[in-house]
């Protein structure tokens, strides 16, 4: 064997070469220590991946190895992964005269916190949400671009603002936040999905008001445990407020209300905005509470489910900041259901180089588990096939398995990524899904210039779910704002995987209104 490798400069700091690795040499413990730290290095490089490549010298000529050399060295680097926290994701091998090269690509394994909540942050566009957001992760003031370390879409830039879900993360050991000098290295935010004792997840929204589908997809499609609604001082609740106010509101989220840019007006002007948004609240049977100290937070805790609390914040002068810490980190984990079959509901699609389908989204029930089988669909014709799922990965770090309510991302085998669509679920067979063509609801109509009859056509939007319905009343010829009733609603292109009991929104341009499946009526097969 003569061929020369050469590892290509951008990956230096990730691949290494061995000529072989003996357990009688190398488990010894001086020598597994070494190993160990080589590990941690390159999986620290390579964002939490390491590439070995066996059976070749330091200067990248290959020599080859026998099929019982391979195996031993397999068997060391196995050791030292473990003892770095790693697995050995895939092993290629090459044959060349009888002789064997091993390509052996090794990835971290995090231990997610098991005190995980998801926050979801929505208002008004340019009422500052980004920029709290980045500010709050980083511990830094804002210089007027802070924005940019989660608007990353070249769009975004251009035109200063938020245009898809962005997610940012927040950990915490004890009471102190842990926070990232670059949110946009994903080694930085493996690392803090890692150590926190406690991980606040962040689904930062979109405030422009065409957008609209994109925010109510923010919010029904993760699994959310609360909501930050914020309201710049300088213009106050806008009927964008309003409107994402009442989607949190009606899939039942405990809201905090965040007052932002209080550096920019006046004493007065800010007093008026906090009664003006608590009178908003008022309005909706909630009660606005402004924090002003830290125990303020423990009176309010246990009653987030009607009190609202009120903090006024500046990402310039950082005002109210160690308040809202110390809220993010005293909110409890809400119930999750693990004890029943996985569901999952994909929000994104990736067809990744090298790795192939990955699936984005949220886990709703039930674990999902490196290396298990599971159903993905339902298809355009209601059909559910199974898959594999290779990897799971939660803010950049690999995961053995993923809990109720974590945002995760998961590699695919044994579905073509034309295959894959937002909407559908990834599930255990367990749960026997059958593709839903028309459901019974309860809805509440909540607001509409007109009124609703038979053949109203809106967008229904269920979890990651956005699709047409057509509309059937049972009990009336129609409904007006503020009315409810029982309606029959018909998928108008596809089934989709949908229960009794799961809520909705559906909307024509604005939120129209609110839901309940009450019962399934047809399914396909």
């Amino acid at each position: 064997m003569s061929r020369r490798f050469t590892i290509p400069a951008t990956e230096s700091d990730h691949i290494e070469f061995k000529e072989k690795l003996l357990s009688s040499v190398h488990l010894r413990p001086e020598k597994m220590q070494k190993l160990a730290s080589q590990m941690k290095h390159r999986l620290q490089m390579g964002n939490g991946k390491a590439v070995y490549v066996l059976g070749v010298s330091d200067d990248g000529r290959s020599v080859g190895l026998s099929e019982i050399e391979l195996e031993e060295s397999l068997n060391v680097l196995k050791a030292v992964a473990i003892e770095c926290g790693a697995v050995i994701d895939r092993v290629e091998r090459f044959e060349e005269n009888n002789l064997s090269i091993a390509k052996v690509i090794i990835s971290s394994v995090a231990e997610p916190s098991r005190n995980h909540i998801t926050v979801a942050v929505a208002g008004h566009v340019n009422h500052g949400k980004s920029t709290l957001l980045a500010c709050l992760i980083t511990g830094e003031r804002d210089d007027g671009k802070k924005w940019l370390y989660l608007d990353t879409l070249p769009h975004e830039v251009e035109r200063n603002l938020s245009a898809d879900i962005h997610f940012a993360l927040l950990g915490f050991n004890g009471s102190k936040p842990i926070l990232l000098s670059n949110p946009l290295d994903r080694v930085e935010r493996s690392r803090v999905a890692g150590e926190a004792q406690k991980l606040v997840s962040f689904v930062d929204t979109v405030g422009h008001e065409p957008w609209l589908r994109t925010t109510i997809r923010g919010i029904l499609g993760q699994e959310i445990d609360y909501g930050i609604l914020v309201v710049a001082a300088d213009d106050g609740p806008t009927h964008i407020t309003r409107e994402h106010l009442g989607i949190m509101l009606a899939t039942g989220l405990p809201v905090i209300v965040c007052i932002t840019k209080s550096d920019k007006v006046a004493a007065e002007r800010l007093e008026y905005v906090v009664d003006v948004t608590g009178g908003l609240l008022k309005r909706v049977g909630r009660i606005p509470y402004v924090i002003r100290r830290e125990e303020d937070i423990n009176l309010v805790m246990d009653k987030l489910s009607v009190v609202v609390p009120i903090i006024k914040t500046s990402s310039v002068t950082r005002e109210g900041f160690d308040l809202l810490y110390s809220i993010l980190r005293s909110l409890p984990a809400r119930p999750k259901v693990s004890d029943k079959p996985l569901l999952l509901y994909i929000d994104r699609v990736y067809n990744v180089e090298g790795v192939g389908s990955v699936v984005s989204g949220s886990v709703r029930q039930g674990k999902l588990t490196a290396g298990s089988e599971v159903l993905v669909g339902p298809d355009p014709k209601g059909v559910f096939r199974m898959v594999k799922v290779r990897s799971i990965e939660t803010h950049y770090a690999r995961i053995p398995e993923a809990e109720p309510g974590y945002i995760v991302g998961a590699a695919l085998r044994g579905v073509k990524h034309e295959l894959l669509h937002r909407g559908m679920v990834l599930c255990d067979p367990a749960l026997k899904p059958q593709a839903v063509y028309s459901f019974e609801a309860e809805v509440t109509v909540l607001s509409h210039p007109t009124r609703i009859g038979n053949g109203y056509e809106p967008v229904l939007h269920c979890h990651t779910i956005a699709s047409s319905v057509k509309l059937t009343l049972l009990d009336r010829d129609y409904l007006k704002a503020g009315e409810t009733g029982r309606v029959v609603m018909r998928f108008k292109y596809r089934p989709w995987y949908v229960v009794e009991g799961d809520k909705f929104i559906f909307r024509e341009g604005k939120t129209k209104g609110i839901g309940t499946i009450t019962r399934i009526l047809e399914t396909a097969g």
